[in-house]
């Protein structure tokens, strides 16, 4: 990889925590705090946002149909959810110590705070709880498996891959022999480190 790749990478790094940070500073400073696991409201917003509330009976008799017939069929995912967190978890614990690649933190990527919302009716919240779960599994799976394959595998693709996942980018070029024995020792090292 050229020095100026490598410094392009870099770049795109911190602008994406200067982002998050500055982000992150407007919500606190604008909506609300966070203490400890509870999010909270100034009180007029709190208020706000109760006024906003859609009942459940009003809300459950304002959709489609077709919703509630196609509610099993998503909720039923739920399965394949927690095996795949089983799974992926067991499978991070026995194995990433032995290869020294450092753990994911689950909290850091299931995140079901939504609930918290005053504005949600029960309904509303319990999709949130859902959709939380399995959007936050899927990414925290993304990040144990982009572990796994820097360790295994750190080579890119010869074709443009949609959706890689941020380790990707500093992967050994496809069809670049020269350095990939001494860059996988260096991307593996990498992994130790990983936070």
């Amino acid at each position: 990889m050229s020095d100026r790749i490598q410094q392009i990478i870099d770049q795109i790094k911190q602008l994406e925590n200067d982002l998050n940070n500055e982000l992150h500073q407007y919500e606190e400073s604008i909506l609300f705090r966070i203490k400890g696991k509870k999010v909270e409201f100034e009180h007029n917003i709190k208020q706000a946002h109760r006024k906003l509330k859609k009942g459940a009976l009003r809300w459950l008799f304002g959709i489609r149909p077709i919703n509630i017939l196609t509610a099993p069929i998503i909720y039923s995912m739920i399965i394949p959810l927690l095996i795949s967190d089983l799974f992926v978890s067991f499978y991070q614990i026995s194995c990433f110590p032995i290869y020294k690649i450092n753990k994911v933190r689950r909290r850091d990527y299931i995140v079901v705070d939504r609930h918290q919302l005053a504005y949600l009716n029960i309904f509303e919240k319990f999709h949130c709880v859902y959709c939380a779960y399995a959007n936050g599994l899927i990414a925290y799976i993304k990040e144990i498996l982009a572990r796994t394959e820097q360790y295994f595998c750190p080579i890119k693709h010869a074709r443009k891959v949609v959706g890689t996942h941020r380790l990707y980018r500093n992967f050994i070029a496809y069809g670049d022999p020269e350095n990939y024995h001494k860059r996988l020792m260096t991307l593996r090292k990498k992994l130790a480190k990983e936070k």
